[in-house]
């Protein structure tokens, strides 16, 4: 299986698969899969330390999600020193929160900055270790038409993120309704929604934004709140509540910053309750942290909703032609629904492991100790925590490989010379 000297394994079964099946690519480094955010933040890792790799990347440019999955208006809802990557600060002449514009244009430097060129167009079909042969055989398909390749790596990156995919509840009676349905991955601008009366579905950050925008352009947005959720001012005294936030965490326990920033909440914005926005049972940070959910910070819904400009409603029974029935009984008549239900992983459509990964596509050890699994696995961009969080596992990543990509390299120097001393001994 193995050369003696190099220490290489023996691909001739498989490169004869390049003859009888589809191109078969030796990768010399790690594959990753992925080229937003936190696949483009291992690559600048692994480049600055002279390691070989691919991204693969299934749409036609870096960061397709922030390019071709959202609205005009977005804004960076963290200040902007929690959301560079590493080793390449945002321009200084950048405003606090970044526009999605500004964003793409600092990702599309870092990329250049570092010199990395992902394979665009290659969605990846499967990803299967080989236990034969001890490497990931990962396959993908062309959306150019250039058919499909078989990439062969010691270790693979899953970089793909929380985002991947949108979801759609299945809510009853939708296809009768026959109004205009989409999801909020594809709404840009309200400017097609003027004088409309606008289903939005959701009450996390986007469909606070997207109702909001509604409200700018004349429609005539209602919100759909389903369960409880955390609204906090997106700024205290003109400093960012997270930022707050992360500072006071340095000295208070959790359940203490919890409190203060609701009292901080409640004195800024007031009862939300009584708007319908029911908060849950624990804070804010500690719902963060055990599952996941993102507080709103809020930029401007909460005045709408109290000028009534936005309508807030309970939960979905089932939708008819023109109208929606809510659970409380209520109908509303409706031109268009907009789904702001958020986004899943869609690793398991692909990744064939089962140790590393949950069910839904999230690595089962929480932050910060689910970026490495078995057999040179690693994921980046799982973390719930934002760009920090896919910052911090990406350096994990590009260290880890770079470190034994490093050793096997030095080894196999040693092992050609080594055989290179003996050639020559003979004459």
């Amino acid at each position: 299986m193995f050369n003696n000297c190099l220490n290489i394994p023996d691909m001739s079964p498989i490169l004869d698969e390049y003859f009888f099946n589809s191109r078969c690519i030796w990768v010399n480094g790690p594959v990753i899969v992925g080229a937003g955010p936190s696949g483009l933040a291992v690559a600048a890792g692994l480049k600055q330390q002279g390691v070989p790799f691919i991204i693969l990347e299934r749409a036609n440019c870096i960061a397709s999600l922030w390019q071709n999955r959202t609205y005009n208006r977005l804004k960076l809802h963290l200040p902007k020193q929690f959301c560079q990557l590493p080793d390449f600060p945002f321009p200084s002449n950048f405003p606090e929160y970044p526009t999605k514009y500004q964003f793409i244009n600092y990702l599309e430097s870092y990329a250049k900055h570092f010199d990395i060129t992902p394979h665009f167009n290659e969605t990846v079909q499967s990803a299967k270790f080989d236990e034969t042969f001890g490497l990931w055989r990962v396959k993908t398909v062309s959306s150019s038409g250039s058919g499909s390749v078989e990439y062969i790596c010691r270790w693979l990156v899953v970089a793909t993120g929380e985002n991947a995919e949108k979801v759609v509840p299945d809510f009853e009676g939708l296809q009768e309704f026959e109004g205009h349905v989409s999801h909020a991955s594809d709404y840009k601008s309200g400017e097609s929604y003027r004088g409309k009366r606008v289903l939005v579905v959701g009450c996390g950050n986007s469909g606070m934004e997207v109702s909001v925008d509604l409200c700018n352009h004349n429609a005539k947005p209602s919100m759909v709140v389903r369960s409880s959720v955390h609204v906090l001012p997106r700024e205290v005294l003109g400093k960012s509540t997270f930022q707050l936030a992360v500072l006071m965490m340095k000295w208070l326990p959790l359940w203490l910053v919890d409190k203060i920033l609701l009292i901080l909440a409640r004195l800024i914005l007031g009862n939300v309750e009584k708007y319908g926005l029911k908060r849950p049972p624990i804070g804010p940070l500690q719902l963060k942290n055990s599952e996941g959910k993102t507080p709103v910070l809020d930029i401007g819904a909460l005045q709408k909703i109290r000028s009534g400009e936005i309508k807030v409603v309970p939960g979905i029974r089932r939708f008819f032609q023109g109208r929606v029935e809510l659970v409380n009984g209520k109908n509303l008549d409706i031109d268009s629904v907009i789904l702001a239900t958020g986004y899943r992983s869609n690793v398991p459509s692909w990744l064939k492991e089962n140790e590393l990964f949950s069910e839904d596509g999230i690595p089962k050890n929480p932050f910060p100790n689910g970026w490495k699994g078995k057999a040179g696995l690693y994921a980046v961009g799982f973390t719930k925590r934002g760009l920090s969080g896919a910052s911090l596992d990406a350096v994990s990543v590009a260290h880890d490989i770079a470190k034994t990509w490093k050793e096997e390299t030095r080894q196999k120097r040693k092992s050609i010379a080594s055989r290179h001393r003996r050639c020559i001994s003979h004459f």
